[in-house]
């Protein structure tokens, strides 16, 4: 089973990935396509030259990758940011992946994502384009609050709906960094890295203001069309 988990950033991807990676017949990939993303839009984000300097950055590579079985682990589970799929990069790969798209609300995609980078815009935070991945591919669609709420009765759900056995090693994995994890960890994995299982439930949505408040109402009809197919 090739799994292709897409998500936005800020959004209990790299959680997912870890609890994957705990099980002992997946071998994870931590957001492949990232180099190539940098190189086409010559985007300037943080740890840019060390994540160029060691990730490919030729698309068409990545997705010969993404689309080679294993030999090693029966089972292969990709992180994919669904913004760094930009338009003329290979996707065949992912049309044999069993495709789950990760949500969150974007108030708190938002509030969690200007804390590490400024300023950020609808291209950033993926939902218009992990929404155009969904009506391409089709998938799963999962709620990282009903994860948080229940991470065993949402994991055990979403194994259940995709044929995958369930493995109480999903929910926990121990703290610090992961030989997967993309160099850009060192920017961004900051708490996960902290962390030993799923966190508990959030509080109350982010108070946003200005800019912020004005993004989060562009993404909010993508996420609500997502979240309405949500497995639950």
């Amino acid at each position: 089973m090739r799994i292709a988990m897409w998500s936005g950033p800020r959004n209990l991807s790299t959680a997912m990935m870890y609890s994957f990676g705990a099980r002992d017949d997946f071998h994870v990939m931590d957001e492949p396509f990232y180099g190539a993303y940098l190189i086409e839009t010559g985007l300037d984000h943080p740890m840019r030259d060390e994540i160029l300097a060691v990730h490919e950055t030729d698309a068409r590579s990545v997705a010969e990758v993404c689309g080679v079985e294993l030999a090693d682990r029966p089972h292969l589970y990709m992180k994919h940011m669904a913004h760094h799929m930009l338009d003329g990069f290979p996707l065949g790969w992912a049309e044999g992946c069993v495709n789950v798209h990760l949500i969150r609300h974007p108030a708190r995609v938002i509030a969690s994502y200007a804390a590490k980078r400024e300023a950020p815009d609808l291209r950033d935070i993926g939902f218009e384009q992990q929404t155009a991945l969904f009506d391409r591919l089709g998938g799963i669609v999962v709620d990282s609050d009903d994860i948080r709420a229940d991470p065993e009765a949402m994991l055990r759900l979403l194994c259940d709906r995709i044929g995958l056995r369930f493995d109480a090693a999903m929910l926990c994995w121990p703290a610090g960094t992961r030989s997967a994890d993309g160099v850009w960890a060192a920017h961004w994995y900051g708490a996960v890295h902290q962390s030993t299982g799923f966190a508990g439930a959030e509080g109350p949505l982010p108070d946003l203001s200005g800019r912020e408040a004005e993004l989060s109402a562009e993404a909010l009809p993508y996420y609500e069309a997502l979240w309405n197919r949500r497995l639950h």
